[in-house]
């Protein structure tokens, strides 16, 4: 007997409808694989462009020149030096920074010899108002030195938040003062957050011109003072070149020139491992789902052993049952990836939308998924179908 290619439509899906449980069961394993396809490969390239997002924004547009000092006690840059570097076409902020000599005094509320405890032992650093600019200096409390202060080496400090939490100085209303040793400073600020140069946040920083006029314009041997440089998009390259010379003429061998690396080779380099790493996490969410469809429909074709036999007796053919079995996983595979790819595609956008990103989902993840999933059914119900079509209608019969 010839079974119309119809005819077989309607069996699988009556097949399918008549055991709503088991069905939804059979499908959920593919639904979770595709969905973990979708939204993983979704989600990394969600993330991947938020890393050259932040990447871009910041270390691609950063420079730095580092001077390392000797004995020689020579000053590292000075105004004309940095006046120099921000003329340079393409530059957003220039600023200079070092270890402030304090000769290992500590930083306390009241001078050595008066405080109850030993003093902290915090970094004093001597930044100009360009380095704070350039580090992205955000207060909490109070406001940052400007020119102003620096020009007339004022006795004020800025706090990083955790060294004013050493310090015990949360409030700036009654104008605090601490003590480097026995120089009294103002605090008029304290930074709650940088963007570069975090080590800022446990620091004291004390004007460039007023560290000076206390304790020199030279760290101690063997430390470096450094020019931080902030540049426009796609300028750091060419300004690194240039900086160097325009910043010490005479003495360009003797600094260091940091630069980033090329955003494009990094930003690549990062999608590729993203991409490889939960590609494979999302190849084994589809291998589990095919296991869990080639399992059911194995425990189906199993518990239908007197349909199948009975099929087989009324003049059914094999190749009938066996395309019966592999048409209803098919199914089920096809169902389970369209459902998958939506619940993959939520998950995305849900993500996003929580850590204020723009999703990304390429078209070759989504398109191709529902297929993948009927794929899934296909492959995961051939053995069982093969099964099925072996049964032998008078053994049937019997059970």
């Amino acid at each position: 007997m010839r079974v119309r290619l119809r005819d077989l439509a309607s069996e699988v899906v009556l097949g399918v409808t008549q055991r709503p449980a088991r069905a939804a069961l059979t499908a959920l394993g593919t639904v979770l694989g595709i969905a973990a396809f979708v939204a993983v490969l979704g989600l990394t390239a969600t993330a991947s462009g938020q890393i050259s997002v932040r990447f871009t924004a910041l270390a691609a547009t950063e420079v730095g020149l580092e001077w390392a000092h000797d004995q020689d006690g020579e000053p590292a840059f000075d105004e004309g030096a940095q006046r120099r570097v921000s003329d340079l076409a393409g530059v957003r902020a220039v600023g200079v920074s070092w270890p402030a000599n304090t000769g290992g005094a500590k930083v306390s509320g009241a001078p050595d010899g008066m405080c109850d405890g030993d003093g902290e032992a915090l970094q004093v650093t001597a930044a100009s108002p360009g380095f704070l600019a350039a580090s992205h200096a955000v207060v909490s409390e109070g406001v940052l030195y400007d020119s102003f202060h620096d020009r007339r080496a004022e006795r004020v400090v800025v706090l990083g938040h955790a060294a004013a939490a050493r310090l015990g100085v949360t409030r700036l209303d009654a104008q605090p003062a601490i003590f480097i040793g026995e120089q009294s400073f103002t605090v008029i600020g304290i930074v709650g957050a940088v963007d570069r140069q975090p080590e800022s946040l446990l620091s004291v920083l004390v004007p460039a011109g007023t560290a000076a006029a206390v304790w020199g314009p030279v760290p101690v041997s063997g430390e470096r003072t450094r020019m931080l440089v902030e540049t426009q998009l796609g300028a750091a390259t060419q300004v690194g070149r240039q900086a160097r010379v325009a910043a010490r003429p005479d003495a360009v061998d003797r600094l260091k020139l940091i630069v980033p690396p090329d955003p494009h080779q990094l930003r690549d380099g990062v999608d590729t491992d993203l991409d490889v790493l939960f590609l494979g996490l999302a190849a084994i969410s589809l291998v589990i789902g095919a296991l869990g469809i080639a399992n059911t429909s194995l425990v189906a074709v199993l518990e239908r052993v007197s349909e199948i036999g009975l099929r087989r007796a009324l003049g059914a053919r094999r190749r009938d049952v066996g395309a019966q079995f592999v048409m209803e996983s098919t199914l089920l595979g096809t169902l389970g990836g369209l459902i998958g790819t939506t619940v993959g595609i939520l998950v995305v956008v849900g993500v996003a939308a929580a850590r204020e990103w723009t999703p990304v989902l390429e078209p070759y993840v989504v398109y191709p998924a529902p297929l993948i999933g009927a794929l899934i059914g296909l492959l995961a119900g051939t053995y069982p179908a093969w099964r099925a079509s072996r049964v032998e209608p008078t053994e049937a019969l019997r059970r």
